[in-house]
């Protein structure tokens, strides 16, 4: 009677026994080691082992001999990927895994010799063309944060918040400073930021904050060749040159902003009549009558029709004006016509009651088309 227990006893003992062999033969085993184009291990890279029916990822981390290894891998195929950084290095499909022990090493270099003889390329030519694949995909990247960067800074500024716009322009310069557009909107961002300030000193220098992220700009733009075969190049450089300029007026660096706006005028001849009247304009501040009249002289070459221009020109030429013993004030040649001419082109400006009292003052008549006439005699 007792044998009869024993024996069911020890059966079940040896099914005990045998049932983690039974279990370890439904899972199969991966391993392998990870090395670069160099020969080198890949330390702290991760070894994907993705599921095809499944969809289920198995995860590895390579170590310091870049090795990954991993148990209990369910039979299937798989597609692998060896990611490190986040950038995906290299990856293949397809792999079978059984209920062995599969060894999958990665070797970088290897897989460059393989790639080149199917390209019909040498390894070096291989490998500069990986690296320049590499290189593009970083700057996509790249340009996608200093977009959003960008996009930060505009909504900024839009809102009237220059600091913030500064920050994030700053952050974006963190990222990769080589971008004149980056520099050149961090100098509005404290130009513009500058008439908010009370304290003089912090005013002064955002203005100098100012001229040295355009100049900078500018700088980075000369040395960049992509930006050099752009059709609109001296436009940019122009516009560049223009803000430079009115940062330096802000400064009372008056030699320096003039030398700015002649460089745009020249980069950009379509703008020049915009940049010289700007000149102008800092010069009647600066009360340089004469320099003034000179740079509304060249935006009436550049352009005829601009009438503000001819009215200034008249305000810097009568400031010169004297009064003889009869308080006859006498104006420079010149003066009468800038204002007949600024009231031909625009009538009924802005500017037009003060241009005829200005003629007035000097006991000159409006003599254009569309001011006042003198009456015609009656016929007889």
């Amino acid at each position: 009677m007792k044998k009869y227990i024993i024996l069911p006893l020890l059966l079940m003992v040896a099914v005990a026994l045998y049932a983690p062999l039974a279990f370890s033969q439904t899972t199969g085993t991966v391993k392998g080691v990870c090395k670069d184009v160099d020969g080198n291990p890949i330390v702290g890279a991760e070894v994907q082992w993705v599921g095809v029916e499944s969809g289920h990822t198995y995860k590895m981390k390579t170590n310091s001999k870049g090795e990954y290894f991993s148990l209990g891998i369910v039979p299937g195929k798989y597609n692998l990927k060896l990611i490190k950084d986040g950038k995906e290095l290299w990856s293949i499909n397809g792999i079978p895994v059984g209920l062995d022990e599969k060894d999958q090493d990665i070797d970088l270099k290897k897989e460059q010799v393989t790639a080149a003889q199917g390209k019909g390329m040498t390894v070096e030519q291989a490998k500069a063309a990986a690296e320049q694949q590499a290189k593009a995909a970083k700057e996509v990247n790249t340009v996608k944060s200093l977009n959003e960067k960008l996009t930060e800074s505009n909504a900024a500024v839009d809102a009237g918040d220059f600091d913030k716009a500064i920050a994030s322009l700053n952050e974006a310069n963190a990222i990769d400073a080589t971008h004149d557009l980056i520099w050149f909107k961090l100098g509005d961002a404290y130009r513009l930021s500058a008439p908010k300030q009370t304290d003089p000193d912090e005013k002064k220098k955002r203005y100098d904050l100012a001229a040295t992220n355009y100049q900078k700009a500018i700088d980075v733009r000369k040395a960049s060749e992509p930006a050099q075969k752009e059709v609109d190049n001296n436009k940019k450089f122009a516009a560049y040159y223009n803000n430079l300029a009115e940062a330096y007026s802000k400064e009372n660096k008056i030699d320096d902003a003039i030398t700015a706006y002649n460089q745009a005028a020249q980069l950009n001849p379509e703008g020049a009549p915009t940049y010289y009247f700007n000149e102008g304009a800092v010069l009647t501040n600066a009360g340089r009558a004469d320099d003034a009249v000179t740079a509304f002289n060249k935006v009436i070459a550049a352009d005829p029709t601009k009438a503000t221009a001819y009215y200034w020109k008249g305000i810097n030429l009568i400031g010169k004006a004297t009064l003889g013993k009869d308080n006859k004030m006498t104006a420079p040649d010149g003066t009468a016509e800038a204002f007949q001419k600024y009231l031909e082109l625009d009538p009924n400006g802005p500017m037009a009651q003060t241009s005829k009292d200005m003629l007035a003052q000097i006991g000159a008549t409006v003599e254009t088309g569309f001011g006042t006439k003198k009456k015609a005699a009656p016929k007889k």
